[in-house]
């Protein structure tokens, strides 16, 4: 292990993994989530960023001042990554002291569990199978799951548009966003990366209690994933044609109505979906009982039912078969020249 653990050696990276090193455990992360996901009896790394979060905003929360309650946010946000970022480092560096197969595979572990592939796939088919069924009562409470709006009175058409933006949008933040950054610091950059993200989901609103407070969070994951969201728009239209939809429908949609999304990076992968499905996802949301209007992604060439639910986990499965080819054939390309 000459990377992050010995004197060092030509191909080095950022935290010391070589890129043959980075490459294949990154790979391997992303398979292994593929395949096991986040087994519900293992203790789960972002459980704690949780509580960590809500920990350190009990002792420094405050909505007023201005300047006082955005200097307490960033400190929330500051600690967090780096307290995140650093016990990532600290246990595979400790894990590779006993044995530098132990340092790979726990960073290969510590790496998938920011990873949620699996577990998007299977959200959106836990809503997808009661719909299929006719269960509106079940598919109302698994989409409670995913979604913030309201979803008692949802009636067919809105839980299948919740569930498709919901797996949509995750395309980034569940999959591709800590690949990106497994790659440029292994399990260390991974949970930076969680670390922001879960920030966001817990901090990052423009409501009263958190417009100030959970401004710096919002922001920093927008500019942690606006790269990725960009990568996603084309993985998007790539994993359109394996799955025979429509890629120049998805590009011709992100030109036209990503720029319309509230968030600088959701926009891509919604629009994407929706020029790629021909449907139009968009339009008004509940959250506590107030209306909220999103703008209309994508043209409404056929109308959205529940089968592009199964649709959108389909284009999900491509898009994350051709990262993991991506990062296999770069490691094999690095390693022996061949790929």
């Amino acid at each position: 292990m000459s990377g992050w653990f010995g004197a060092g050696a030509a191909g080095e990276w950022l935290w010391w993994f070589t890129w043959e090193e980075t490459l294949w455990m990154t790979a391997a992360a992303l398979l292994l989530d593929r395949i096991v996901g986040d087994p519900e009896r293992l203790p789960h790394p972002v459980v704690a960023i949780g509580r960590w979060i809500r920990w350190v905003e009990t002792k420094t929360y405050v909505a007023q001042p201005k300047g006082r309650s955005i200097l307490f946010g960033v400190f929330l946000c500051a600690s967090t990554v780096a307290v995140s970022a650093l016990t990532a480092y600290a246990v595979v560096r400790a894990c590779a002291w006993v044995h530098p197969w132990l340092g790979y595979a726990s960073n290969v572990w510590l790496v998938s569990t920011t990873i949620a592939w699996k577990g998007l796939a299977d959200a959106g088919l836990r809503v997808y199978r009661p719909l299929a069924a006719g269960d509106l009562e079940e598919a109302r409470l698994y989409t409670g799951y995913i979604v913030g709006r309201d979803t008692a009175e949802l009636d067919e058409g809105e839980l299948t548009r919740a569930a498709v933006e919901t797996v949509a949008e995750n395309t980034v933040d569940a999959v591709l966003s800590p690949v990106v950054f497994a790659l440029l610091g292994g399990a260390a950059g991974a949970f930076a990366y969680r670390a922001a993200n879960t920030l966001d989901s817990m901090v990052g609103y423009r409501n009263e209690k958190y417009r100030w407070y959970g401004k710096a969070s919002a922001r920093l994951d927008d500019a942690l994933n606006y790269a990725p969201a960009r990568l996603a728009g084309a993985l998007l239209a790539a994993a359109a044609a394996l799955r025979g939809a429509s890629a120049g429908g998805a590009l011709r949609a992100i030109r036209r109505y990503a720029k319309l999304h509230p968030s600088p990076n959701s926009g891509i992968p919604e629009s994407a979906v929706a020029g790629a499905l021909g449907v139009r996802l968009g339009g008004v949301n509940r959250y506590g009982g107030v209306e909220s209007r999103r703008a209309y992604m994508g043209e409404p060439l056929r109308p959205l039912g529940k089968e592009h639910i199964a649709q959108t986990v389909g284009l999900l499965h491509a898009f994350g078969a051709l990262l993991l080819g991506g990062l296999a054939c770069a490691a094999a390309w690095v390693t022996w020249g061949i790929g």
